[in-house]
């Protein structure tokens, strides 16, 4: 036997003993863990839509849609609620009840709702707004938002949320909560948010609302 397929076969066998010698193992690698959407939109509609709507298209400006979100980044909020790595009385209490299996479901229910489109409403930030998300302030070292969101706002699964259509009152909520260091569980963003001032900070809110 050739020196490459004998080691295979020698990988090969030691793992399939080990699964013989232990059942747990065996089922644990035959595990497949799927997303139950059924199941998540139950468990949202139970729980979550009072505050973010019906398939999770809030219409409370301070309440943030969640329709079309990335299951990844839903799923590692609700994590990080529940660990208390991001701060927020009212979520962690929600999350409490909720075990990971839950937060799976709920989050891939929402990632499969279409988004509704939002509006920017100030018309006089709008344009500042727009410098900000594609160009950055290049003088004071702010990257362009769109260089990890995406110039259209879809941002990048499992990497970036979604921002496009996002109520402008949320997004300036959060940005000040990274800036201010109330919300710490994203350094890149803590970076980014400190060299914004409240200004620039409603402008790219606003901008963010009308993306689509």
């Amino acid at each position: 036997m050739k020196p490459i397929a004998h080691f295979l076969s020698v990988v090969a066998f030691s793992f399939a003993s080990s699964l013989a010698a232990s059942p747990a193992l065996a089922s644990e690698a035959a595990k497949v863990v799927k997303p139950d959407v059924a199941k998540g939109e139950a468990s949202f509609n139970g729980a979550c839509a009072a505050c973010h709507g019906t398939g999770g298209q809030s219409t409370t400006p301070t309440n943030p849609k969640l329709a079309g979100q990335h299951a990844a980044y839903i799923n590692k909020q609700l994590t990080e609620y529940k660990s208390g790595k991001r701060a927020n009385a009212i979520m962690s209490g929600m999350v409490a009840a909720l075990s990971p299996e839950d937060m799976l479901n709920i989050s891939a229910y929402l990632a499969k709702q279409t988004a509704k489109p939002g509006f920017a409403k100030d018309k006089d930030l709008v344009l500042l707004g727009e410098r900000i998300y594609r160009g950055g302030v290049p003088e004071r070292q702010i990257p362009a938002c769109s260089g990890c969101h995406s110039p259209n706002g879809a941002g990048i699964p499992a990497q970036y949320p979604r921002l496009a259509g996002q109520h402008a009152d949320y997004t300036a909520a959060q940005l000040t909560a990274f800036r201010e260091g109330v919300r710490n569980n994203n350094a890149s963003m803590t970076l980014v948010a400190a060299k914004l001032n409240n200004k620039e900070i409603q402008a790219v809110s606003d901008y963010i609302a009308g993306l689509r």
